[in-house]
Parts: C-alpha cells; structure tokens; sequence
C-alpha cells in the first residue's frame, strides 16, 4: 500500500491538551495512519518580513504520522494568504466579484509559497507516494512538482465552490490556474454543478474537453474529475450529540428557553454565509407570523473570522448591529428573539445545541458544502427530529433532499419557511430526517476519503487517446 502525503494550506499538528480534531482531519490521519504518511503545510506561525527561506519543514511524528510544517513570513502571508488567496479566489468562487482584489504582487506572492512548499516537500516525497493537495490555496504545487521531475500520482479536491465561466474568467490568470489542475491525475469538486462549470469552461476557452465518464482531457493531460461531496463522522457526531444533553451548557441553554422554539444558526463570520439576511429574514418571520412572538428564540453562533481584513471587520459590526436593532424592536422584558453568540462553541456542547433545536438555519449565499448542515442532522433525536432549512446555493443540497429549500435572497420567503418548519408535523419531520439521515451515514467523510484514494490509485493509462489541445489566445 502506497504512502500518503497530504497538502494543506495549515495543518492540523497535535498539540498535548489541544482541542480534538475534526473529521476531515480525522479521516485524512486515519487514512495515513493505515498507510504511513507525511501531512504538510504552514504550521500557522510567522516570520519576520526579512526572515531567509527555509531549507527544511519542522516535523512533528505521532505514530506512522509525520507532521511537516513551515513557518510563512509575514510578506508571504499577507501576499499569498490575505492576499490572492483570500481577496481574489475566495470571493470570485463565491460569486462575489465586488469583492476582489487582483494586484501583481499578490499574485507572485501566491506562486512564490506554492513554490516554496514545492521546494521543501519534493525532499520529502518518495517515488511510490500518492499526494493529495487540498483546496485554493495550493492549485499550482502539482505543476511545481511535475516541473522538478516528479512522477508521482497526485489529486486536488477543491473544498469552496467552482464557479461558472463568465465569473472565473474575471480572474486575469484563470487559465494559468486551470492549467496548474492539469497537473494533477484526479480532481475533485463538491458537486456535479462545479463539474458542469469545469467542463464549460474547457469547451468555450478551448481548453479541453471530456472523454467518456469521469475523465477529460484538459491542456492535453487526461484526467479524472469527479463530484465527490465531503462527509461527516455522522454516526460519531450522533453518539456525541446525545451524551450532550448532560453537558451543562447545554442544560442551562434549555433551561433558559423556558419552553420556548429553539433555532439555530452556525457560522464562521463570512460574507458568503448571508448571515445577514437569515436575521432579516427572521425579523420578517416576527412581523408576519406574529403568534410566534415569544414562543421562539433564534440563537446565532458566530466565531469571528479574518478579523485582519477590512471587509470582514466591517461586516462583524454590520451583523452585531442587525441583531442589536431587532432585538430593539421586538423583545420584550422576558424575551430577547435573538441570541448573537460572536465565539467559538466546542464540539460537544454545540452537537447538544443542535439537538435541542426546532430549526436549523443553514442559509450562504453560495456555499461549496457546509458540513453544519450534516451535522444538524446528525444531532437530532430520531423519534422527534428538528427541521433543516437550507439554501439552494449550498452544495448540502444536492444531497439533503429532506431540507425545506429555500432562496436567502428571498427575505419573506425565507420567513415563511422558518414558519413552516416550526409549524411541520411530526410524522413530515421523521420522514424527512431519516432519508437525510441515510444519505450522510452511508456517505460519510470515511467513504468520502475512501473514493477520492481509490479513483486517486487507478493506473495512469487508461487506454484513451489524447490528442494536444490548442492553447486559447490570451
């Protein structure tokens, strides 16, 4: 059995006492604890601007496990991580191109870490290996390695959203980019939407063009592409969600509702999650549906996040501002309508909050899975289960479809479906859980790690015919 080496942009290195992993790291670990394996990225801390590059990675080695890591200097994350990573990729795969910021600089910044980790992780690679590269940060690390001479297999699973041509191509490199997933032997996307997208944009820039099944030829390199959606640890996060409802915070939170509908709402602070418009939406669902006053409470959990960026400090104030204004004009001296929480919450306490929940507002503007939606389900209680609104822009909801689906957009449609799942029935709800339920057990992140390894150690000739394909002008 081949070695795996793992790539992400931050690794997750044990820390004696630290808090406990979570799946996707736990899946990847157990996966290269069965096979021996390297996990290699940016250990998280800085350097000096000035500080020399440097020659080796940092390891750390826990059972069959080595931890590599490297320090960035603060040029290398402010160019590469805030930068292109985060102000150009992460917002136009969201489809928000208001949002970019594309300069020169940035972009170098972003090819001199790639090659960076290229550099250092090729000492490391050996010749049986399989590499796994994750996600937008690391697109052009298999084109570095090939470069140097490696041969290895490798595969990329982009974790956030592909988005349609006329959007990707706002990105002044963007063939440069889908060049650099030519390297690889296997790609894989959240949804068959993001591989409709892929396949699109190779048939209008000329770039490539689909084989037979999952495989394409793109820049003359045949490859496999597939939608495979990232899974939960569901029948784990289940067991902990229900030893949860002895956890004290847990307990004081019910408690506290005094018999009240519990909703609830987790996420990251980002402008992609519409954690705006779920407020509006819950303020319309208070205007409208006036005989749940006081009978309902919205709890909103929202750790900060990129707190650094311009945009993100002055959306955190925009949110804590939304709720501080309904909660003016709706509470009344024994009720606040909306709980706005701006911390991290542990696992097991929020798997118990969760449980506790009538509704869970699962509602991004665009979203490439949003594992939160899983583990909602994961939590209920079979025999009296809570409801799952989803937004239709979540990659989730190409595969729950027991979800009430709705438009974010649509502030008063969004009202009126926080009504319907408070108002839904029991035996609507069981039905509902349980087909989403089935679906994240028996596509779970173990059986999400499984199939991207098993497509990943298919022979490399497959016995098509590629022909070169053009370079597109430009």
């Amino acid at each position: 059995m081949s070695r795996l080496v793992v790539v992400s942009n931050r690794v997750p290195a044990p820390k004696p006492g630290g808090a406990s992993a979570g799946g996707l790291a736990v899946a990847l670990s157990g996966a290269m604890e069965a096979r021996g394996g390297v996990w290699f990225g940016w250990s998280g801390d800085t350097a000096p601007h000035d500080a020399p590059e440097p020659e080796e990675a940092r390891l750390i080695v826990k059972d069959k496990v080595t931890y590599a890591l490297v320090d960035l200097t603060e040029r290398d994350l402010e160019d590469y991580y805030s930068g292109f990573s985060n102000r150009m990729l992460w917002p136009l795969f969201h489809y928000r191109m208001d949002l970019t910021g594309f300069t020169r600089v940035t972009l170098g910044g972003y090819y001199r870490v790639n090659k960076l980790f290229s550099k250092l992780l090729r000492k490391m690679v050996e010749p049986d290996d399989i590499v796994w590269v994750h996600d937008y940060h690391l697109v052009p690390l298999a084109a570095d390695l090939r470069a140097a001479g490696l041969k290895n297999r490798m595969g990329f699973y982009l974790h956030i959203p592909f988005p349609p041509p006329d959007i990707l191509t706002v990105l002044p490199n963007h063939a440069d980019i889908v060049r650099g997933l030519a390297a690889y032997d296997v790609i894989g996307f959240q949804t068959p939407y993001d591989v409709e997208n892929f396949e699109t944009y190779l048939r209008r820039e000329k770039l490539g063009r689909r084989l037979s099944g999952h495989r394409f030829v793109v820049h003359g390199r045949a490859v496999t592409v597939m939608a495979l959606p990232v899974g939960i640890e569901t029948e784990a996060f289940a067991k902990t969600a229900q030893a949860s409802e002895k956890n004290a915070l847990v307990r004081r939170a019910e408690e506290s509702l005094v018999g009240r509908s519990l909703i609830i709402g987790v996420d990251r602070l980002d402008y992609s999650k519409g954690i705006a418009e779920r407020i509006q939406a819950f303020e319309s669902f208070l205007t409208l549906d006036t005989e749940w006053r006081n009978r309902c409470t919205y709890l909103q959990i929202t750790p900060k996040s990129r707190s650094d960026v311009a945009e993100y400090a002055q959306m955190e104030r925009e949110v804590a501002e939304l709720a501080g204004r309904v909660n003016g004009a709706h509470a009344d001296l024994d009720w606040t309508p909306i709980r706005y929480v701006n911390r991290a919450i542990g696992r097991n306490a929020l798997a118990g909050l969760y449980r506790l929940a009538r509704v869970g507002l699962v509602t991004p503007l665009r979203d490439g899975m949003n594992l939160v939606a899983k583990e909602f389900v994961a939590s209920q209680k079979p025999k009296d289960p809570g409801v799952l609104l989803l937004s239709r822009f979540a990659g989730a909801a190409h595969e729950l479809d027991g979800a009430l689906i709705t438009n974010p957009y649509d502030i008063d449609g969004t009202a009126g479906a926080i009504a319907r799942a408070l108002e839904m029935p029991l035996d609507e709800r069981a039905d509902r859980w349980t087909r989403m339920y089935e679906r994240i057990r028996n596509h779970d992140v173990a059986w999400w790690c499984d199939s991207f390894l098993k497509a990943l150690e298919q022979p490399a000739n497959d016995g098509a015919e590629v022909r070169p394909i053009k370079k597109a002008a430009g």
